[in-house]
């Protein structure tokens, strides 16, 4: 592999063999010695991207860098519809549509948390972090049977997108203003989902499923551009809540269903595939055609998902006392980590995949709502659960360099199994407990697989990405409640 240093924090992997363009990623020296450590297997894995059909250069990874499904998590490329360029569900990944929602309010700090951090001395957070537990099921194949939705409704939901709900009372017109696409891809074609996929959605709409998907109660504790922050709504000791689910057990059955389509197109139309995991057809094929409206129709359930989710966060909220017009919970903005869009990028349309990325579109775009077209799109990074999340500005930086794209969150640095061997004799609720932070979670594996060492920085992969031009830090986010799968 023949890596070159382009500047502090980019580096460029030169085209060889069977690599169609050059690849290219972002990294920090301490990010750098963690690619060492995995024997750069995911930076082998981009190379493996640029080596499909109708790839534009560069095939790209962010900072948040870790092996994946057949693209690497950060994995970012485009392809080329009039240069053969192909569609793969490995580019896009399993959990289609898995994103983050930010939700701010008037209240502050003191008003959840007046004892800052002395548990015992909080009954309404206490009475908050348990309502919200109740209020939104959490953990593998859990449903919720409140909403008495059925076939009809799931398929309206999968063209509408959050719209649908929206249109039934959960939630406000001017949300759907603050979320990516306004919560609906526009091709979406719920009769290319197969019954076993609406079968798994049907019960999890609204659900925060497992994993590393959470909802949590923050506050921001920093703000590093006080021109962007005013723009966003943020200001320092302000409560936020954050929400990070996608489409459930529908969209992972819709990619597993295309993943064997596409594997049988690859052949058909003769792909040569370095891994088989990569399984693509092209754009404009039938297979891929299909795929791609199943695809937007799974990203439209993770859109409302997110949606109802946050429905029955504000409904818990009033339950826990905070129920005035100024603890209102408002979307600053809403955005897929996990997906595969038509943009233009360089004068040309071009199928841009996102797969543990996310898109970081820079002020001047016309996509972007009105009050943040001046500064740039919100682009939102979580951390792990023990120390921080952040804020940023999408760039002229990232639209010229990597599509208008930037990374996604902290990035694993160690698998599941690793973690809870790591955190065998150790008591992780209460040590996160002792540092002012409530959990409320399935089981005690599902808290020491996401334990905080599992995890890279988010501190450095966001300064690495703000350094690099690719997204600009705004703020800082502190969690107060964690609740999980």
């Amino acid at each position: 592999m023949n890596i070159e240093h382009v500047s502090e924090f980019k580096y460029r992997i030169l085209k060889e063999g069977k690599m169609r363009v050059d690849a290219a990623f972002y990294a920090s020296e301490g990010i750098l010695e963690d690619l060492r450590s995995e024997d750069y297997a995911s930076l082998k894995q981009i190379c493996n991207v640029a080596m499909l059909p109708g790839v534009v250069e560069p095939a790209l990874t962010m900072p948040d860098i870790h092996w994946g499904y057949g693209f690497p998590i950060g994995g970012v490329a485009a392809f080329d519809p009039e240069d053969g360029g192909v569609v793969s569900p490995g580019g896009v990944g399993f959990d289609i549509n898995c994103g983050v929602r930010l939700l701010i309010s008037e209240l502050s700090r003191k008003d959840v948390d007046p004892s800052e951090g002395r548990l015992v001395e909080d009954p309404q957070r206490i009475g908050l972090a348990d309502t919200l537990y109740e209020s939104i099921p959490s953990g593998v194949g859990k449903g919720r049977k409140d909403t008495g939705f059925v076939r009809e409704d799931l398929e309206e939901v999968l063209v509408e997108g959050a719209g649908a709900l929206v249109g039934r009372g959960y939630g406000e017109p001017k949300d759907l203003e603050n979320i990516e696409s306004e919560g609906r891809l526009p091709s979406a074609n719920p009769k290319g989902v197969s019954n076993r996929a609406y079968q798994r959605g049907v019960s999890q709409l609204g659900t925060l499923g497992s994993g590393n998907h959470f909802l949590e109660v923050q506050y921001v504790d920093e703000i590093y551009d006080e021109e962007v922050a005013r723009a966003y709504g943020l200001s320092e000791g302000k409560v936020t809540v954050l929400i990070h689910s996608g489409s459930r057990g529908l969209g992972h059955q819709v990619c597993q269903d295309y993943v064997e389509r596409c594997m049988e197109a690859a052949n058909r139309y003769g792909i040569e595939l370095e891994d088989r995991q990569l399984a693509a057809a092209p754009i404009r094929s039938p297979e891929g055609k299909a795929y791609l409206g199943a695809m937007a129709a799974a990203a439209n359930f993770a859109f409302a998902n997110r949606q109802l989710i946050t429905h029955f966060t504000r409904k818990a909220f009033r339950r826990a006392g905070f129920d005035s017009e100024a603890h209102h919970l408002r979307v600053l903005y809403d955005l897929a980590h996990n997906n595969a869009k038509f943009e233009e990028h360089g004068g040309r349309e071009v199928l841009v995949h996102r797969k543990g990325a996310t898109r970081a579109y820079g002020p001047g775009n016309e996509e972007l709502p009105e009050r943040y077209r001046s500064v740039g799109q919100p682009v939102l990074v979580p951390g792990d659960m023990g120390r921080y999340s952040f804020v940023l500005a999408g760039t002229e930086g990232a639209m010229s360099e990597t599509f208008g794209s930037s990374a996604h969150g902290a990035g694993r640095k160690m698998g599941r199994r690793a973690a809870k061997k790591a955190a065998k004799g150790r008591n992780l609720r209460r040590e996160l407990e002792d540092k002012g932070i409530l959990v409320r979670a399935a089981n005690r594996a599902t808290i020491d697989e996401e334990m905080s060492e599992a995890y890279k920085d988010a501190a450095e992969v966001v300064d690495t990405t703000d350094r690099a031009g690719i997204g600009k830090k705004v703020a800082r986010l502190r969690p107060l409640i964690v609740v999980k799968g």
